[in-house]
């Protein structure tokens, strides 16, 4: 077993390196230029597109736009944004969180072509609701010969989504309960936690979208604004916080306190890593949950889906980030969530501490939420529609799994798994991309 870890853990190591980072920004990057920069100046467009997607409409799909994109950020707004900020400047220094900006910025572009080609590519299931995602767009859109490619991001896919959407979230919400004030037992929060995600996705797509579309909102204004009420009461620090994190981002960080110190290309690297763990940009999530909005436009949900990203990374990330540089904790020897939680405690004694639980929380159960139809979709591509209830009853099992057994092995399966699907993603949007760029330019035409 312990063999078996170790090769797992190079195997992360490697997979999750330098190449796939060039290749995940490289693709937001030529993308970007492709599209002449239309997802990042058409951000006001999107925000009015999504309120626009509030209501019902008569285009094929199964949920409002704006359901689709509260289920995409159910996903994407989790651990990610708690914990894996801290990791990020714990290992890169400040500069990290500049790189994660920059990161976020072309995975616009990115998560923009993902949905694009999604609704493109869609087609209706057995069921009659509409399904769509990478499997799709690569067989459908690159044609027969491709059909491996679309079977491997399956396959990684339904893997990936049990080990980081599922039992990876369980467990992490247990600890945090177990060893909080409350000292909760792990048994009693997987239980509880199995029967909120049971009675949420047993009931298909439409019911967890109407879940998705309010809580999603909420724990994000709960969050941002707890965030916010640190950084007021340590106000006179946020500039420097800001100064800081630009000035290292080019320079690197210099060893403080219990901070051992980052060069520019470790900043680079952590900050790079991090915001696409957060955002998911390139990883071929979100599209899946994008293919079965309401809309006659593949553009229209286009620039809705691109609203994820900068929701998440530019927005939520942020302020994680702001409240751990200005509370002066990040050059402490904490990492992770434990880092996280000494800033918000340090910025408002009391309650800042219950904000981050709150938040690993609920961001854990969303995520379980979103992930479970990822991979609902995902497994229905690779044995059909019989197998979806067998599925959502797996799902809720696996949901109390987690969060009573020890993950080490689990953790890392996922991690690599999570990576390999972005490959046969990445090399989707790269060869249909002219698709992306054609579209593109008939809608703004008009």
């Amino acid at each position: 077993m312990e063999s078996l870890s170790n090769a797992l853990s190079t195997l992360s190591g490697w997979v999750w390196g330098p190449v796939m980072l060039i290749l995940l920004l490289g693709t937001g990057v030529y993308l970007t230029a492709g599209l002449r920069g239309i997802p990042q100046r058409k951000l006001i467009y999107g925000f009015r597109m999504l309120f626009a997607g509030r209501r019902a409409t008569t285009h094929p799909g199964d949920i409002t736009p704006f359901q689709a994109l509260a289920t995409a950020l159910s996903a994407t707004v989790g651990t990610g944004n708690i914990a894996g900020v801290a990791t990020a400047i714990h290992l890169g220094g400040p500069g990290a969180v500049f790189w994660m900006w920059v990161t976020a910025l072309v995975g616009m572009a990115t998560k923009y072509g993902e949905a694009v080609l999604a609704v493109n590519y869609r087609q209706t299931n057995a069921l009659g609701g509409h399904v769509g995602g990478p499997m799709y767009y690569i067989r459908n859109g690159l044609g027969a010969n491709w059909k491996w490619l679309a079977f491997l991001f399956a396959l990684f896919a339904t893997i990936a989504a049990f080990g980081i959407g599922n039992t990876v979230q369980s467990n992490s919400v247990s600890q945090v309960l177990a060893e909080s004030r409350w000292s909760i037992p792990s048994w009693l929060t997987g239980l509880v936690l199995a029967i909120g995600v049971g009675a949420v996705i047993l009931g298909g797509v439409q019911r967890l979208a109407r879940v998705t579309e309010k809580l999603v909102p909420f724990m994000a204004i709960i969050y941002v604004v707890g965030a916010l009420a640190v950084l007021v009461l340590n106000a006179e620090a946020v500039p420097g916080a800001f100064a800081t994190i630009v000035s290292d981002a080019f320079t690197g960080t210099a060893a403080a306190g219990g901070f051992a110190g980052a060069g520019v290309l470790m900043a680079i690297r952590f900050g790079v890593a991090r915001g696409i763990f957060s955002n998911e940009a390139g990883l071929g999530s979100a599209p899946i949950a994008h293919a079965a909005a309401r809309t006659d436009s593949p553009v229209r949900q286009g620039v809705v889906a691109m609203l994820g990203t900068f929701i998440d990374t530019i927005i939520v990330c942020t302020m994680t980030a702001l409240v751990i540089v200005s509370t002066g904790v990040w050059s402490s020897d904490a990492t992770g969530a434990a880092l996280s939680a000494d800033a918000f405690t340090t910025g408002m004694p009391g309650p800042g501490g219950l904000i981050v639980s709150f938040g690993l929380v609920v961001f854990a159960f969303s995520t379980m939420l979103a992930w479970s139809y990822y991979g609902e979709r995902t497994a229905e591509y690779l044995l059909g529609s019989r197998v979806i209830q067998p599925y959502r009853l797996a799902w809720v099992i696996a949901v109390f799994v987690g969060a009573v057994f020890p993950l080490d092995l689990i953790w890392l399966i996922a991690d690599v798994m999570n990576a390999l699907m972005a490959v046969p993603n990445l090399i989707a949007l790269l060869l249909l991309s002219p698709v992306i760029f054609r579209l593109t330019r008939e809608y703004f035409g008009r």
